[in-house]
């Protein structure tokens, strides 16, 4: 029986991920960060654990059980992470930083643990959750943007060292998709933005709280999170999974915007959404 671990299991896109796989026959690690979320995962029937991608000895806990109880680990799913709506000068430094720490950071905290476990086995799957948002970047998401640009870099250099070995990368460019994304996004926006004293007050209150405060999800081509959950267990199932999967309509449309279209014209495209 093949085995993951899956971050960021709380709701939406690992949470389906998981019960997907799950009911595939696949034994899912089912990780989140708040104890009623762990117990939730329980009372599923998850081998789950309390993991915060930010604390290192979290993931080193959980990587040493796995292997205690399996003696092998076959894939790891970095899916933990969120979005920080505002303006790039209405981001601070520190703000910037906590983004990273999580979308980023934490995600190569279990990338290179996990590679230590796959060199030594000779084989192993990292599947890294991208967005459409690492490949084209949209207005009052800089740093949310910024976080899946990093992840695209370093999916593409690890990509070339693992050529030729039986450890592959995989990259998931997700577009709009059904989860708590929106509702997450709106505290950290709530929590990190001085709306009062921006350029752009009139448009966060006109446009961007009222998008995020909606419960609708009236994103063009939006899917729901099994269109995810299904391409990893695509990855799960196949020897050689490819090394990108794009994800809705839009990631497609706006792809190929991207390699045909000059910067400028690009740039008056995007924002208008």
């Amino acid at each position: 029986m093949q085995n993951i671990l899956i971050t960021g299991c709380s709701s939406g896109i690992g949470y389906q991920t998981a019960l997907t796989l799950k009911n595939n026959g696949i034994k899912v690690y089912a990780s989140a960060r708040k104890d009623e979320d762990v117990e939730m995962l329980k009372e599923l029937g998850f081998d789950t654990f309390k993991l915060d991608v930010t604390m290192k000895e979290d993931i080193t806990k959980a990587l040493n059980t796995i292997l205690e109880n399996d003696k092998k680990l076959d894939a790891v799913f970095n899916n933990a992470g969120y979005g920080q709506p505002g303006a790039v000068e209405d981001v601070s430094t520190q703000t910037l930083k906590e983004q990273f720490e999580t979308n980023f950071f934490g995600l190569h905290e279990l990338t290179i643990q996990a590679m230590k476990i796959f060199r030594t086995q000779n084989y192993g799957k990292i599947i890294q959750h991208s967005s459409v948002l690492g490949i084209i970047s949209l207005k009052f998401r800089g740093a949310y943007n910024a976080s899946k640009y990093a992840i695209e870099g370093l999916n593409d250099t690890l990509r070339q060292e693992t050529l030729n070995s039986n450890i592959f990368i995989s990259t998931i460019n997700t577009g709009p998709v059904t989860s708590k994304f929106r509702e997450n996004g709106l505290k950290k926006f709530n929590e990190n933005i001085d709306i009062k004293n921006s350029f752009f007050t009139d448009t966060y209150k006109k446009e961007l709280k009222v998008r995020l405060e909606t419960n609708e999800d009236k994103a063009p081509f939006n899917l729901p999170a099994t269109s995810v959950a299904n391409v990893v267990l695509e990855i799960m199932n196949n020897p050689k999974p490819k090394p990108r999967y794009y994800v809705t309509k839009a990631t497609y449309i706006l792809g190929f915007f991207k390699r045909i279209l000059s910067t400028k014209v690009l740039d008056r495209l995007l924002n208008k959404i």
